[in-house]
């Protein structure tokens, strides 16, 4: 497998990255170069550690993840989302958003970085540079995240007080596209 074939993958799987980042941008005010930063590095650095632990780990725990992984990412999007409308629908004057903290990150991170461990599994059967290709999928990720928590800010800017419930509606979204692509898998 070549450079661009792993870079396309890595695209591939920063998209999740991405809708999460915009979001994280939008509720983040004031935003500042670290915050994008943070960003960039938890959801790179994971998208580049799944694919790592899923070659080493082979096929042993593929039956295990593929068959409850969406179950798991919909339900962790969904609570996250939700929670996220309801508290700028019924909040009256000031939006608060999620503070961007090191834990809300970690539990993005893994959530949108497990199919990252399934394209890992997939990497122990083929003949790939693993170094090489986790290298290139987490320094994807990290650009189009880092790009995306600006774009995002940009966007909640313009949205103002209804930046929370488009933000939640991104994570619905993401939420129901792993759970429908799980269900048409199984």
């Amino acid at each position: 497998m070549g450079i661009l074939e792993i870079i396309i993958i890595g695209i591939g799987l920063s998209m999740d990255a991405c809708c999460v980042s915009i979001s994280n941008g939008m509720c983040t005010n004031p935003l500042k170069a670290r915050h994008a930063l943070a960003d960039a590095l938890f959801f790179g650095s994971f998208q580049g550690i799944m694919p790592l632990i899923g070659f080493f780990a082979g096929s042993l725990f593929v039956g295990i993840l593929s068959k409850y992984s969406f179950w798991i990412v919909s339900a962790i999007f969904l609570i996250l989302g939700g929670k996220m409308i309801y508290d700028a629908a019924t909040e009256e004057d000031k939006v608060e958003c999620k503070k961007m903290t090191f834990r809300l990150l970690l539990i993005q991170a893994i959530a949108t970085s497990i199919d990252a461990l399934a394209v890992g599994v997939s990497f122990s059967a083929m003949q790939v540079n693993i170094f090489m290709a986790v290298c290139l999928i987490a320094a994807t990720t990290f650009v189009i995240s880092f790009a995306s928590v600006y774009v995002g800010h940009k966007i909640g800017t313009l949205l103002n007080k209804k930046a929370g419930i488009f933000g939640g509606i991104l994570l619905l979204g993401i939420a129901a596209k792993v759970l429908l692509d799980g269900l048409l898998a199984a």
